[in-house]
């Protein structure tokens, strides 16, 4: 086997990008003429593409530039340089800095033409496709597939060779989740698979399925984020929503009826209340202190994390086609 070739997959065009990152077209050409800051691939027409990468990395630029960095100091640096600096300039970092998308590395030459036709799958996530059998990842080329969030693999039947490079990948990207998209095979091989952790579905997939995986992986990923670090859990975070805008999510329908706009909102109103009292619960020495400082943190995460769930279900309540909120000014996820 040769080396293993990594194709990422643009997703988008000139004016997309132009909308996302609030940059004009023309600017665009003329850094990408000037500094050769832009698309990294082109169509057969000659036309810009973008990947997830691109864009991310331009709206980190376009951050910059619009707090009054000249774009000649920022062209050439790559991301982590572009963070910090926008970290340092920005009054409200977390809000300034895209969260990059999930690395995801897609196998099997079967599923790498299956999403030529279905390239929604990767509008959430930084896809790099390996248009190779499963079974030929092994040897030193393997070294190449590292550095991923996510590994999705597709394997018409699986067998130990299959077993061996999942093994193989897993080791190269630990704490991955892994997915195998599968034709059927051994049982036992199969059940030797989720004993390890790998999450099995058919191939093809349900469009719909790749793109729940996505999302619950990433919220399973951002749940878990700053859990062990205290310093970076005691960051406050702003409040998305107001007491208003809580309420017309509580007066919310969801289709079928759901009701989870009401509780959630109900909830992240009273961690809100629960996050205010304990940062004024009156404390005698720093033992005592250090234990409030730890609750009122922990309720802090708690209200972010379901005013991150209140934002998903605020969405889907929008773009269903059937729904029906009160007459009032639409809330404001940020």
């Amino acid at each position: 086997m040769g080396s293993m070739q990594l194709q990422p997959r643009p997703l988008y065009g000139i004016g997309t990008v132009a909308r996302l990152t609030g940059i004009k077209p023309d600017t665009l050409r003329i850094w990408e003429r000037r500094y050769q800051l832009g698309a990294s691939h082109k169509s057969s027409s000659g036309r810009r593409q973008y990947t997830q990468a691109d864009l991310e990395h331009l709206q980190l630029v376009a951050a910059l530039v619009a707090a009054g960095t000249r774009i000649g100091e920022i062209a050439n640096s790559d991301r982590r340089t572009l963070e910090v600096l926008l970290r340092v300039q920005s009054d409200s970092p977390r809000e300034q800095v895209p969260a990059a998308k999930p690395r995801v590395l897609f196998v099997g030459e079967g599923l790498c033409n299956w999403l030529e036709e279905h390239q929604g799958c990767l509008a959430n996530v930084n896809g790099m496709l390996a248009s190779t059998s499963l079974a030929e990842v092994k040897g030193d080329e393997a070294q190449e597939l590292s550095g991923f969030d996510e590994i999705v693999a597709q394997c018409d039947s699986p067998g130990m060779a299959s077993l061996q490079a999942l093994e193989t990948l897993g080791e190269l990207n630990p704490g991955s989740n892994i997915l195998l998209l599968h034709g059927g095979g051994s049982q036992r091989v199969l059940a030797s698979l989720e004993e390890d952790g790998v999450a099995l579905s058919e191939f093809p997939p349900e469009p719909s399925f790749l793109t729940f995986h996505f999302s619950r992986n990433a919220a399973q990923r951002e749940a878990a984020r700053g859990s062990h670090n205290l310093g970076e859990l005691v960051e406050v975070s702003r409040k998305m929503f107001s007491d208003d805008e809580l309420a017309v999510f509580a007066a919310m329908k969801s289709e079928g009826e759901c009701e989870c706009p009401e509780h959630i909102s109900k909830l992240v109103q009273a961690l809100g209340e629960f996050e205010e009292y304990a940062a004024n619960c009156p404390v005698g020495g720093w033992r005592d202190a250090s234990l409030h400082a730890c609750v009122y943190a922990y309720a802090g995460r708690a209200r972010w994390l379901m005013e991150k769930a209140l934002s998903l279900v605020a969405d889907a309540h929008d773009q269903a086609p059937e729904a029906q909120a009160p007459q009032a000014q639409a809330p404001s996820t940020h």
